[in-house]
């Protein structure tokens, strides 16, 4: 068996199921969801209808590399979002996916060298898959806690030279999760400096990029990082995108991966003996995602929505800051967020999430611990409702 199955730990919903074990929540209150980034706006029409006039071509193998049509739709919509021109190349810098989070595993195991000591470095708290990605790899995780002190942000200054050296992966995510917190274009470039000063890739998880909070000011991504430094070729970077948050689209398992070519091209061979192509039909529903913007405002339209209702129920009675991407609040609710997510769920039919179960202990202790995730992703009034449990519980505790 892989060695590195021993080290994993469970995963956070599997961690709260067993937290609610025995609990017997009010049977008169529904239950609200807030404990898992599932978006839950209705899927697009047209893409809908896009996915079934395509269901035909379930009689044809869909290949690694993905059609032409679905490769130039990403690229055409990369040089629209991130002011690319025509510097990404359709035939060799985009490769479909089965949505980031099975990418993001994948291309640990395609890049890093089992036997060779190596690290990867990733935020802390951070979407889990990072920290299986590098143990199945047979790599070390190294953690960059991000805390209020730092903005919520890696501070990659932090990092001591030794671990840089035995670095080959850093995982980035930009929109944090789950923070929301955004990564300049500066300090993007000071994360490339150090991938060329010590010889490592950069894997830029950027899920949350399409729902942010002022439409004026869209999240920046490592492709535009690159191409303001001249990188023509996006050396060291690979971007991960997906439509599950975007598009309101979790189920269709659909995303793509781009940036550096000689990294795709080695990805592509792996991903062919893995096994992981995009299904024609879902290409051909992706392609009507990717080419509208309409149905992309509407939806950061109804989280803002969202934050508008519930931050003034919330703020009296709760350290919390509104994000300026993505869809959580990260607030802070005592040491003890396990007993907190307990109590409320027995008491209220509210699910949050613990925040330690989504960090490590580092130097300075588990940065989640103290907060839960609120993932705001059920209806607008059932997202005010759950505020207004929240905040009755915290006022009703002794």
């Amino acid at each position: 068996m892989n060695p590195g199955l021993p080290r994993l730990q469970p995963y956070p919903f599997e961690r709260l199921a067993r937290l609610f074990t025995g609990i017997v929540p009010p049977r008169d209150r529904k239950h609200i969801p807030l404990s898992i980034g599932e978006p839950k706006h209705a899927a697009p029409p047209h893409v809908l209808e896009a996915l079934l006039a395509a269901l035909p071509l379930l009689g044809s193998y869909p290949a690694t590399a993905g059609t032409a049509e679905f490769r130039e739709c990403v690229a055409a919509w990369l040089a629209r979002r991130f002011a690319l021109g025509a510097a990404l190349d359709p035939e060799t810098m985009v490769l479909p996916a089965n949505g980031t989070r099975e990418a993001l595993f994948a291309f640990a195991q395609a890049l890093v060298d089992p036997g060779a000591g190596s690290v990867v470095a990733m935020p802390n708290p951070f979407y889990q898959i990072y920290e299986g990605a590098a143990l199945l790899a047979g790599a070390d995780p190294w953690f960059l806690d991000t805390t209020a002190a730092n903005g919520f942000l890696p501070d990659l200054g932090a990092v001591p030279e030794a671990v840089w050296r035995r670095c080959r992966l850093l995982y980035l995510c930009s929109p944090g999760n789950p923070t929301g917190a955004v990564l300049s274009l500066e300090a993007m470039r000071t994360a490339l400096e150090l991938a060329d000063r010590h010889d490592f890739v950069i894997a830029a998880d950027e899920c949350y990029s399409e729902i942010y909070d002022d439409e004026a000011q869209p999240p920046p991504g490592f492709l535009a990082a690159c191409h303001s430094l001249g990188r023509r070729h996006f050396e060291r970077v690979v971007v991960f995108h997906s439509l599950s948050k975007r598009s309101s689209l979790p189920g269709l398992r659909s995303g793509f991966v781009a940036g550096d070519p000689k990294l795709l091209e080695r990805f592509r061979l792996y991903r062919t003996y893995h096994g992981c192509a995009l299904p024609l039909h879902v290409q051909q529903a992706s392609i009507a995602a990717w080419n509208d913007e309409a149905h992309v405002v509407e939806n950061r339209a109804l989280y803002r929505a969202k934050f508008d209702a519930v931050l003034p129920v919330l703020a009296p009675c709760l350290r919390l800051q509104r994000p300026a991407a993505g869809f959580y609040l990260w607030p802070e609710v005592g040491a003890d967020d396990e007993a907190f997510a307990r109590e409320l769920y027995a008491a209220e039919h509210v699910t949050v999430l613990p925040g330690q179960y989504l960090g490590r202990s580092g130097t300075g202790g588990n940065p989640g611990r103290g907060r839960v995730r609120i993932s705001l992703v059920a209806s607008v009034a059932d997202c005010l409702e759950a505020a207004h449990r929240i905040r009755h519980f915290i006022e009703s505790r002794p």
